[in-house]
C-alpha cells in the first residue's frame, strides 16, 4: 500500500472558554449566578465588587417557592368531602407560616424520645420503643410490618412480632396522637380514641375510620349514612369531626426545603404598555481592582498568572453584562407576546414556542431554553418563571387557536361555579368547552382536571 499525504479543508465548531463561560452564567438562576461570583471574586485578584454591593448567596428578599407535592395518603385525605377543601392547594400564606414554625421546632424522633425518657419503663421497652421511633417515616406512620421489623433485630435479641405489638401500643401513648400508626384509618383511630366518651357521634366515627374510610373518600354519603345509621344533621357532625383531625400527625416536626427565588425582572404597565425592567437588586455591580491593574500596566513582565487573571476578570463582567441583557430581551418579547395575559388573566393566555421567542430575538432555541429556566418575572398578577409562559396549542371552531393554560383556567372557572350536588363530569365540561368555540376531548379535560389538582365528579360531590 503506497503511503502519501493528503490536505484538506474543513470547518469545526469550537467552543472558547469565554463562550463556554457564557453559556454557563446564562442558564444559572440568580442565586446560583451569586455564589458562581462570590466564588471567582474570591479566586480572582484581579476582579472585586463595587463598594456597598451585598452578596447574592442567601435568601434575603425572595419568595418561597411553592410547597412539594403531599404524599399518596395525603390525597386520599385531602379528596375526602369535607366542602372546599377537597380541590386546590392549602392558601400560600398558611403554607408560608408554618413554614416558619417548623423552622425552628425540634425533630419528630427528639420530641418522642425526650417522652420516652420521662416515662417509666424497663430498659428493653424502651430500647423497643426506640428502634420503632427510628423506623417510622417523615409523617410519623411505621410503614414496614412488625414481621418486617422483627426480621431487622439481632438474633440474640429473640424478639417476636407480638412484643413488637406491645411496644407499638405503647409508641401510640406518646404525642402526638395518631403517632405510629400503620395506615390512614389508623391515625384517625388513635386520635378519635383520645377524645372524650361523649364526644357525639364518636362511635360511629370510630367505626367509618376503621372500616369505612374509602367510602368516604369516594363521596359514597348516601351508603355511609345507611351503615352507620344516622341522620343528615348526625352525618354533617360526622364529617366535621373527622375532618378536624390531622392525617398527618408529625406535619409539625417535619423538615421543611425551603427553596428561594429571586425576581430577574419586573413586569409593570407604563403609559398603556408593558415594559419589563432588570431587578438592579440581582445585577452584581463589578469592576476590574485598579491596583493590580497598574501593576501589571507598569510591569509588562508582571507574572502570566495575573494576566490570565485579568482577561478571566474582563471576560466575566463582558458575560455577566451579556446575561442580563440577553434575559432582559427575552423576557420583553414574552411580556409583548402575552400582553392579553396581563391585561385578562390566564383565560387569556395565548400558545407560544420557543421557537417564535427565538425568531423574534434573533437567537438560537437552545438559547432561548437555557434563558427560561430557573428566570422569575415580577409582575402585578404574581411571580412566574418564564417558561410558564409557554404553551401548546389548542384548536378552535374558527380555525384559531388557545393555549393549554388558558385551557386550564376556564376548565378551572367551570368547576368552581358548578352546583356541588351535581357536580360536572368530564364530558360535561367538554360540552360547555364545545358550546364556547373550543374542540377539547373528555380524555384532554380529564387530563387538565389532573393537572389542577382537582378530583373526578363522583369525589367532588357534596350533600
Amino acid at each position: 500500500m503506497k503511503q502519501s499525504l493528503q490536505l484538506k479543508l474543513h470547518q469545526q465548531l469550537t467552543l472558547t472558554p469565554q463562550l463556554q463561560q457564557s453559556i454557563r452564567l446564562l442558564q444559572l438562576s440568580t442565586l446560583e449566578l451569586g455564589q458562581e461570583i462570590s466564588q471567582m471574586l474570591q479566586d480572582n485578584p484581579l476582579l472585586e465588587r463595587l463598594d456597598g454591593e451585598d452578596s447574592f448567596d442567601g435568601p434575603s428578599n425572595e419568595t418561597p417557592t411553592e410547597e412539594t407535592a403531599r404524599q399518596e395518603r395525603d390525597d386520599v385525605y385531602e379528596e375526602m368531602a369535607w366542602g372546599d377543601r377537597a380541590v386546590g392547594p392549602a392558601p400560600d400564606d398558611e403554607d408560608e407560616e408554618h413554614g416558619f414554625q417548623q423552622a425552628e421546632s425540634i425533630s419528630l424522633r427528639q420530641h418522642l424520645t425526650d417522652q420516652l425518657g420521662l416515662t417509666p419503663l424497663s430498659h428493653r421497652d424502651r430500647q423497643l420503643i426506640a428502634f420503632l421511633i427510628e423506623a417510622l417515616d417523615d409523617d410519623g406512620y411505621l410503614t414496614a410490618s412488625l414481621e418486617e421489623l422483627a426480621e431487622l433485630l439481632p438474633e440474640e435479641l429473640e424478639v417476636d412480632p407480638l412484643e413488637l405489638s406491645a411496644a407499638l401500643r405503647l409508641l401510640q401513648s406518646l404525642e402526638p396522637t395518631g403517632i405510629g400508626a400503620r395506615d390512614l384509618g389508623e391515625c384517625l383511630w388513635l386520635q378519635l380514641n383520645a377524645l372524650p366518651p361523649n364526644t357525639p357521634n364518636l362511635a360511629a366515627a370510630k367505626t367509618l375510620a376503621r372500616e369505612h374510610l374509602h367510602l368516604l373518600a369516594d363521596r359514597e354519603y348516601g351508603k355511609l349514612k345507611k351503615i352507620l345509621a344516622l341522620d343528615d344533621m348526625n352525618f354533617t357532625q360526622l364529617r366535621q369531626l373527622i375532618t378536624s383531625l390531622e392525617p398527618r400527625p408529625a406535619a409539625a416536626y417535619a423538615q421543611v426545603d425551603t427553596r428561594y427565588v429571586v425576581p430577574d425582572v419586573f413586569v409593570k404597565k407604563v403609559k398603556g404598555l408593558w415594559m419589563v425592567s432588570l431587578n438592579a437588586n440581582a445585577i452584581p455591580k463589578l469592576r476590574i481592582n485598579e491596583m493590580y491593574a497598574g501593576i501589571l500596566r507598569n510591569n509588562r513582565d508582571g507574572g502570566a498568572s495575573l494576566s490570565t487573571q485579568l482577561q478571566e476578570a474582563r471576560w466575566l463582567i463582558k458575560n455577566v453584562q451579556q446575561r442580563f441583557e440577553t434575559i432582559l430581551k427575552v423576557s420583553q418579547a414574552i411580556v409583548d407576546r402575552q400582553r392579553m395575559f396581563f391585561e385578562h388573566g390566564e383565560v387569556a393566555m395565548r400558545p407560544l414556542t420557543l421557537k417564535e421567542i427565538a425568531d423574534t430575538v434573533e437567537l438560537h432555541e437552545s438559547t432561548i431554553s437555557r434563558v427560561t429556566t430557573q428566570k422569575f418575572m415580577m409582575t402585578p398578577r404574581g411571580l412566574y418563571e418564564f417558561k410558564y409562559f409557554f404553551g401548546s396549542a389548542l384548536a378552535t371552531e374558527e380555525g384559531g387557536a388557545t393555549s393549554s393554560t388558558a385551557m386550564r383556567a376556564l376548565i378551572k372557572q367551570f368547576i368552581d361555579a358548578e352546583n356541588r350536588a351535581r357536580p360536572l363530569s368530564d364530558s360535561a365540561i367538554s360540552e360547555l368547552l364545545g358550546k364556547q368555540g373550543f374542540v377539547v376531548a373528555r380524555r384532554t379535560v380529564a387530563k387538565y382536571r389532573e393537572l389542577l389538582n382537582i378530583p373526578p365528579a363522583n369525589q367532588r360531590k357534596s350533600m
